[in-house]
């Protein structure tokens, strides 16, 4: 039984790490979704109406910034827009890290040590994850797609 409890955990706190990576990129827009939503309610919309709103305007934030990230040419521009979608992803990350560590470590050091660390790592995957999913950008009527022809058999005849 508590070899079965062990492997729970374990796949428990797996699924929570993977679950905070794939959803670093969206700290942003949950944040955004979150403020207009409570607004909404305190302004009297009520909850339905208050889901509704921060719903729309967490994903308006998602894809408008995707797409200013998408088509700015400028790496000041990008790295800025990167940055907006980075931050909260890195204060969520060094909460979870901070709240995981606390479970099995006991110095305060080595804490903020992992805290730091996670808080990183899901920083570069949040980073990495919005890059990915701006597609590329033809600049100076250069084409996005492969710079190479496709390669082609070669036979005995031609």
């Amino acid at each position: 039984m508590i070899i079965i409890g062990i492997l729970l955990n374990i796949a428990g706190l797996g699924l929570l790490c993977w679950a905070m990576f794939r959803l670093a990129v969206y700290a942003l827009p949950f944040f955004v979704g979150m403020t207009a939503g409570l607004y909404a309610l305190q302004t009297g919309a009520g909850p339905l109406g208050a889901i509704i709103v921060g719903i729309v305007l967490g994903a308006f934030a998602l894809v408008v910034g995707q797409h200013a990230f998408a088509v700015a040419r400028s790496t000041m521009l990008r790295l800025l827009m990167g940055l907006l979608f980075i931050c909260p992803a890195v204060v969520a990350g060094y909460h979870l890290t901070l709240g995981l560590a606390q479970f099995g470590i006991d110095s305060a050091g080595w804490r903020e040590a992992f805290a730091l660390v996670g808080a990183v790592a899901v920083g570069g995957t949040a980073w990495t994850r919005i890059a990915m999913l701006a597609a590329p950008q033809s600049i100076g009527g250069v084409p996005a797609g492969s710079p190479q022809p496709p390669l082609e058999s070669a036979t005995a005849s031609g």
